[in-house]
Formats: C-alpha cells, sequence, structure tokens
C-alpha cells in the first residue's frame, strides 16, 4: 500500500520547511529514496535534512565517496549518492548495517533497487518553469504509507497556525506515542505537541484494556480542559495557541527548558524547587474540579473519578510484572488473591478520602521552574492529560517520592508538615493524621505501581534505562510502608519482595 503528498513550487525556504518536518517523523531503520534529474535539489534537501536533525559542519554531496555518515544528537545518517555506483559494488557497502544504525539517505536510488526495502519514503523531485521552483511528490511505502499520511495533515495543521513558517526542531518523544517539537520563529517560539489517538491494548478485565480500567487520556481532548481549569485557578500550565482535537496536534506556549531534574543537575537546591510546587498543591487544593471542563467551540470534557478499580488495576502490575521479574515466574493464584484482598479496602477507602485535583504525574519530568513569574507561576506544569478527580494526595506523593530524583527523607517530612499545615488553615476539616495516612497508602500504591511499569517497560519494551530507577522507587515504597495503618500490607512485602538495598538483577 502507498499513499502520496504533492508539493507545487517550492522554493528553498519551503524545501527547508518540508525538511524539518521529515526530521520530526524519522527513526532508526528509516530509507529515504531520493530520485530526480541532476539539479532538481537532492542534495539540496539532503543538507537540509542532516542540518535540521542537528547535523554539524559541511554536508558534501557523496558522490565520489558513495556514502557519507553524519553523527547527530538523535540520529546516524548514512548518506548514499549511487549515480556512479557499479551495481557489483552494491552488496559491498554495508547498507544493512548503516540501516541498523539509523537512518539511510539515497540519491538515484533506481540503482540500487534490488536492496530497497518495501517500507520506505520516496521523494521525487523535478525541476519546474520557474528555475528557482521545484515539484516535489512523497510517496510512502508499507508503513510509510501511514506516517507519511500523518506528516502531510501536520503540515495542513501548521500551515493554518501563526507558526505556518517556523522550521521545526525535534525535542523528545516519550513513553506513549506522544512526540514534542521547538516552533522557531525570529522573535518567538512554541512548542508543538504531536498526540495521536493512543490505540486499546488488549482486553484485561470485563473486556476493557488496561488505559480504559485506569482512566488514561486516549486523545488531547483532556489536555485542552485541564489546561484551562489550571489557568483559571492561577496555576501555569502552557498556554495553548491552537489545537485541532480529531487529529491531535497542538501548538503550546514554550516554556523553556528548566525542566526542575535539569535545575538540580545545574546545582539547584531541591528544597528551593519543591517548596513552591508543594505551594502550588495547596493553591489547586483550594478549588476542586467541575464536573465538566468547558473546551472553546467544543462539547464539555468530563473529568473521570481516580476510584478504587482504577487504584488496583494500577496496583496489580507489580504482581502481574515486577514480581515475576524477581522469581522467572508467574505469581500464583492464590498469592494472587492474598495481595488483591489485602489491597481492596484500602483502596476503596483512599479512593473516597480529601477529593479534589489528581494531575496524576506531578513530578520533575512534568514541572519546568519559571523564575521570571511570581509565586506559584513559577510551577511551570507540562503534563496533565490523564487528569482525574480524587484524593488529593496523589500529587503530593508523585512529588516528595519522585520516581526519577532522590528526594532525601527530611525534606519530604518538612514539605508534607507544611503542605498540612496550609491546608489545616484552609479548612477546619482537614486533619493531618488522616491525610498522612492517606498518603502512605497512595505512596505504597503509586510506588508499587511504578515498579511493575518499569518491569513492564523493560520486559516488553525492551526500554531498559528505566530499571535504574528501580532501588530509588523501592526505597521510596519501604517509608510509605513503614506507617501503621499499612501493617498487613507491610507484612506480605516483606515476605514476598526483597529489601530495597538486597535487589537482585530482574529476570527479563
Amino acid at each position: 500500500m502507498t499513499s502520496s503528498w504533492s508539493l507545487d513550487d517550492v522554493d528553498l525556504v519551503r524545501l527547508d520547511r518540508l525538511a524539518s518536518r521529515i526530521a520530526l517523523a524519522l527513526k532508526t531503520g528509516d530509507v529515504i529514496a531520493l530520485s530526480g534529474p541532476l539539479g532538481a535539489g537532492k542534495t539540496t534537501f539532503a543538507r537540509a535534512l542532516v542540518t535540521r536533525l542537528g547535523g554539524e559542519g559541511e554536508v558534501p554531496s557523496p558522490t565520489f565517496a558513495l556514502m557519507q555518515r553524519y553523527e547527530t544528537k538523535r540520529l546516524t545518517i548514512t548518506h548514499c549518492d549511487f549515480y556512479r555506483l557499479e551495481p557489483s559494488e552494491l552488496d559491498q557497502l554495508g547498507l544493512d548495517d548503516a540501516l541498523a544504525e539509523g537512518v539511510v539517505l539515497i540519491e538515484w536510488p533506481e540503482r540500487a533497487l534490488s536492496w530497497l526495502p518495501p517500507d520506505r519514503l520516496d521523494i521525487a523531485m523535478d525541476e519546474t518553469a520557474t528555475p528557482d521552483l521545484r515539484r516535489i511528490v512523497l510517496t510512502g511505502h508499507g508503513a510509510w504509507e501511514a506516517r507519511l499520511e500523518r506528516l502531510q495533515a501536520l503540515s495542513a495543521f501548521l500551515d493554518k497556525t501563526p507558526y505556518a513558517e517556523a522550521p521545526a526542531r525535534y525535542l523528545l518523544g516519550d513513553a506513549s506515542t506522544r512526540s514534542y517539537a521547538r516552533l522557531v520563529l525570529p522573535h518567538r517560539t512554541a512548542i508543538l505537541m504531536n498526540a495521536p489517538r493512543q490505540p486499546d491494548g488488549p482486553p484485561i478485565r470485563d473486556g476493557k484494556p488496561y488505559s480504559a480500567l485506569v482512566h488514561l487520556a486516549e486523545d488531547v481532548k483532556p489536555f485542552v480542559a485541564v489546561a484551562g481549569a489550571l489557568r483559571e485557578r492561577g496555576l501555569s500550565p502552557p498556554a495553548i495557541y491552537a489545537f485541532d482535537l480529531d487529529q491531535g496536534f497542538l501548538v503550546l506556549e514554550d516554556l523553556g527548558d528548566r525542566v526542575f531534574g535539569s535545575e538540580v543537575a545545574r546545582g539547584r537546591p531541591l528544597a528551593k524547587l519543591y517548596g513552591p510546587a508543594v505551594d502550588a498543591l495547596v493553591a489547586l487544593a483550594r478549588k476542586g474540579p467541575p464536573e465538566l471542563l468547558p473546551i472553546e467551540g467544543h462539547a464539555p470534557y468530563r473529568l473521570p473519578s481516580y476510584d478504587a478499580d482504577a487504584l488496583l488495576t494500577e496496583v496489580s502490575l507489580l504482581i502481574d510484572w515486577f514480581w515475576p521479574a524477581l522469581h522467572g515466574r508467574p505469581a500464583p493464584e492464590a498469592l494472587r488473591d492474598e495481595y488483591f484482598g489485602l489491597w481492596q479496602p484500602l483502596l476503596a477507602e483512599a479512593a473516597n478520602a480529601d477529593p479534589g485535583w489528581v494531575l496524576r504525574d506531578y513530578h520533575s519530568p512534568n514541572l519546568m521552574w519559571l523564575p521570571q513569574r511570581e509565586g506559584i507561576k513559577r510551577v511551570g506544569i507540562l503534563d496533565f492529560q490523564d487528569a482525574l478527580a480524587g484524593p488529593l494526595a496523589y500529587d503530593l506523593v508523585s512529588l516528595l517520592q519522585d520516581a526519577r530524583l532522590d528526594v532525601p527523607e527530611a525534606l519530604e517530612r518538612d514539605e508534607l508538615a507544611r503542605y498540612c499545615a496550609a491546608r489545616n488553615a484552609q479548612s477546619p476539616h482537614f486533619s493531618s493524621d488522616q491525610f498522612v495516612a492517606l498518603y502512605a497508602t497512595l505512596g505504597a500504591q503509586r510506588n508499587s505501581k511504578i515498579l511493575g511499569i518499569f518491569a513492564r517497560l523493560a520486559k516488553r519494551d525492551g526500554k531498559r534505562g528505566y530499571l535504574a530507577h528501580i532501588p530509588r522507587v523501592a526505597r521510596y515504597l519501604e517509608r510509605d510502608l513503614a506507617h501503621p495503618a499499612l501493617a498487613g500490607l507491610r507484612r506480605f512485602y516483606m515476605r514476598e519482595l526483597p529489601a530495597a538495598g538486597d535487589l537482585p538483577p530482574l529476570v527479563l
């Protein structure tokens, strides 16, 4: 199967813009075949693509060398020019190795037809009656069919925004299918979020996939709705300049690069960041979420509840993934029943306690330091599309037991106490003792879930980098289980899991 996209009257500026957008979609194993007569602009496009991927220095035509390799921050690019290729030389070039290492960009691909993979992007360039303009036809083959359609939709969306002429610089992708890029104009920037609808996984209970059971966002509608509500409450989510709910494209305010984790790495004391972040949660607790969140020009969004079933489904990840990774076999049914029997009453109570906002991923990778602003606005909040209505303690746990940063126990204790004091001042009905017990329960729930997620990412998805965080998460879990309200659960964990300091390599 193929899909095609034709562009007429493409000048050098539009060619560079096209290269920057194609660069966003590239990944290791991609082949781009550039065809067209001499002088059509194939090498010009190749230079633009390498530059937009972060390549530095000159990008000469590899006509005589046949292949030129570029190491960029994101991908390795092998640029090939086969105009002078002899058929007998093809097998000696190591194209398969180059493909395994990154992206292969081929001029004169018709001389390598026997090697070209069925999944590729063809770009045909041709001259026009106007010397500086070109006609370009892009054709996606195989897996590139859907990717090219997505790229065309992205371009159509951007062309209707004030950032239509902005080149795009890839920033990052995350554990989901979302990716981000910076749109750069001479005097302003913005962030492009590319968030295609999340595909449902296999059903795991009651005919529903995991994402539905735990109320994960399927599209960008929650992000747009929650961002508006957070701004109304005086917080600093990114402003939204343009969006397409159906396609999953957003142009957002660029809050910069001062993510909490980077600030700590540069020497900023953790307490200087976490104090304002706790204050933002105190402010958020003053006014809970309404039943419906408005979206301009669209039907309102109904915020799901963080119910006991969702909490229990999440905590099942430990027994489904982390326990087997420790023991090398699935957990016996009797053990699973015991585990869920211990959790059910705790989570049934937690789900209905101290209700309010749960942003769900309120931790260092998703928080920005904005020192030019004042008060709680100094904390930029990036990730909240999975927000729910539920127990307020959850986000405080996410912050003070950060899976990506070591939060000293003394700092956690001080900020927890400061939060409770502020909530006491807000309401005479707030109980610090009840909140601390709830905090411990949700901490144990969240850290159990994270251990399962990290084991799943390593085993199922091959993302082993998350394993480095497991000892830290296990230490947090031990802190939570020390609370007297979790004594029964603590006995189970002490029996079934090694101490945080004695974790063996996982069986993956």
